[in-house]
């Protein structure tokens, strides 16, 4: 019997004391007496990770492997080891007892009795409730030492201030860093004059090379935005201004989803949390002042100027870098994309800006639309995606070969099943190794099964294919009659609707067309969609049911003049 092991420690702590040692030695005392089979390499292991979420180096491994077929049994401790949360119990045990293996647990073995169940389902909602528990417990102890003036809300000081080593949480602690609270005043009063910005100000300190919060030469616009909007430089300290909000979007259009990371909201003033007062640097008129500068700036920012007509505005990325690409007019006339990774290295944490070159605006989008109009005019082209990215390559033919292989292995499982129970009956193979034998085959079968379902699905994905593809057909045919004569809205409208992604590598532009295949989905553009790519339940249903994704439907080349490249 091939079989693995997980361990789990959720703080640095436990895992310092050993504890995770511990589990690896029971498990470990635990084979030996079934006399299953150790190997150090089947020891999967996740130091220092939460049980309340999946996301774990060492299950992920387990679970790859498990997919693979590669272990018949996994043996854990307890279920609070395998995960925190109930729902993820169950989903964890039933993937692993899909890919033919079972989960055995140390301390309370399980079977299929319905009370075994029973007590594995209570341990687990008693270990999630057990969690949030300890969850809410810390956080409100948080607050109520934030409200006692007895804990300070930092990780580390912010610039400008220090803190006692000994005692660094310890509002009583913090002193003033002379030199960093002089270079924080000047900062105050040189954005204040007529005419500074936040950029100007940004070069200033790094060609001066003076190091910022994070030891960096390096000052960016936000590093200074960022000092220049925290009230504690007024002497004041704040808990709770933020409210951390999970990510909604993909990092880059061109990047996996998932990887994006949360971000922070900005709480009302109304609902901070006063901890403690400590020396102030500038004053509450200064910084009020700064504040009111501040605002009225961020209106004349370049995101907020729509001045110029941008057919594939906040669609265009760079291939090179990943980034996406900014329309941007020059003093001539002369419009452009611009990769973010060219912007000024003030404006961003890049160390180098990037080569691309710059794409003139009228013949991207006129390729653009070339493209568009013969995709729309050519429906066959968007059947022959179709095909591809829900019917994948197997042909009708190669699926009924599939069906009759699974078929006839289930035929001769069933064989083997009842050839085995003759021999047991017979008196030949003991009851123990009968057992054995049976529980295999049992779950062959269970595999089989589960191969069969697939073939099934796929089979009536080939009955709906055609369906789908006249109900895109229809809708090319609809679209297609007021081409030549649509206005710029309309185009843009259009595309929005169609693409969702134009990337350019030199001279290359691949067109990333999403094409709706259901009357309901004709008037939802398909980036808006995006915040659902974080909700696994929706991810299949927006990939098959709302719009068809074809990641290299068409491919456009052009040479493009750029007068500053």
């Amino acid at each position: 019997m091939r079989v693995a092991v997980y361990v789990r420690v959720s703080t640095q702590q436990q895992t310092q004391t050993q504890t995770i040692e511990q589990q690896i030695e029971s498990l470990r005392t635990h084979c030996q007496t079934h006399g299953w089979e150790w190997q150090d390499q089947h020891v999967f292991r996740d130091d220092g990770y939460s049980g309340a979420s999946l996301k774990r180096p060492g299950l992920d491994r387990l679970r790859d492997q498990v997919a693979l077929a590669n272990f018949d049994l996994v043996v854990i401790t307890a279920p609070d080891r395998l995960a925190r949360k109930y729902v993820h119990q169950l989903l964890l045990i039933e993937e692993f007892e899909k890919g033919g293996c079972q989960v055995a647990f140390v301390d309370r073995p399980m079977s299929q009795d319905p009370h075994d169940q029973l007590l594995l389902q209570i341990r687990g909602v008693v270990a999630e409730y057990e969690r949030n528990l300890i969850t809410e417990r810390m956080r409100r102890g948080r607050h109520q030492k934030y409200r006692a003036g007895t804990l300070l809300p930092w990780s580390s000081p912010p610039y400008g201030y220090g803190v006692d080593p000994a005692r660094p949480r310890d509002p009583a602690g913090v002193r003033l860093d002379e030199v960093k609270a002089a270079l924080v005043a000047e900062m105050f009063s040189s954005y204040e004059q007529e005419g500074q910005t936040l950029r100007g100000l940004a070069k200033y300190l790094t060609d001066l090379g003076i190091r910022g919060p994070r030891g960096s030469t390096h000052w960016s616009d936000s590093t200074i935005r960022g000092i220049l909007t925290n009230p504690v430089y007024i002497g004041t300290v704040y808990a709770g201004r933020n409210h951390y909000r999970p990510a909604r979007q993909r990092i880059s259009p061109l990047k996996p989803v998932g990887g994006g990371n949360g971000s922070l909201d900005r709480l009302p003033p109304e609902e901070w949390i006063v901890v403690a007062q400590i020396p102030p640097i500038v004053s509450q008129e200064q910084f009020d002042l700064v504040q009111a500068k501040l605002k009225q700036n961020q209106s004349y920012a370049s995101r907020n100027n729509k001045a110029h007509q941008y057919l594939l505005r906040a669609m265009v990325s760079c291939g090179l870098c990943q980034l996406a690409c900014l329309g941007r007019c020059t003093n001539t006339g002369h419009q452009y994309y611009a990769c973010k990774g060219k912007l000024s290295l003030l404006q961003s944490a890049r160390t180098e800006k990037c080569p691309s070159r710059f794409v003139p605006v009228e013949q991207l989008d006129k390729l653009v639309w070339t493209d568009v109009c013969a995709v729309l005019q050519h429906p066959e082209v968007l059947r022959h995606a179709l095909e591809q990215a829900q019917a994948g390559q197997w042909l009708p033919q190669e699926l009924q070969a599939r069906r009759e292989n699974v078929r006839k292995a289930s035929v001769s499982l069933l064989h083997q099943v009842e050839r085995l129970t003759e021999a047991y009956l017979a008196g030949i193979l003991p009851l123990e190794e009968y057992k054995r034998r049976r529980h295999e085959l049992e779950q062959k079968q269970a595999a089989l099964a589960n191969q069969m379902r697939q073939i099934e699905a796929s089979a009536n994905q080939q009955i709906e294919l055609a369906g789908v593809a006249r109900s895109m057909e229809a809708f090319c045919q609809r679209v297609s009659q007021g081409l030549e004569q649509a206005s710029f809205e309309q185009k843009r409208q259009l595309v929005e609707l169609l693409i969702d992604r134009v990337v350019v590598t030199g001279e290359e532009v691949e067109i990333r067309y999403v094409i709706p295949t259901s009357s309901s989905s004709e008037h939802t553009r398909f980036c808006h969609l995006r915040a659902d790519y974080f909700q696994p339940q929706r991810q299949q249903e927006i990939a098959d049911d709302v719009f068809l994704r074809c990641p290299a439907l068409r491919v456009g080349l052009g040479k493009f003049d750029c007068i500053h490249c």
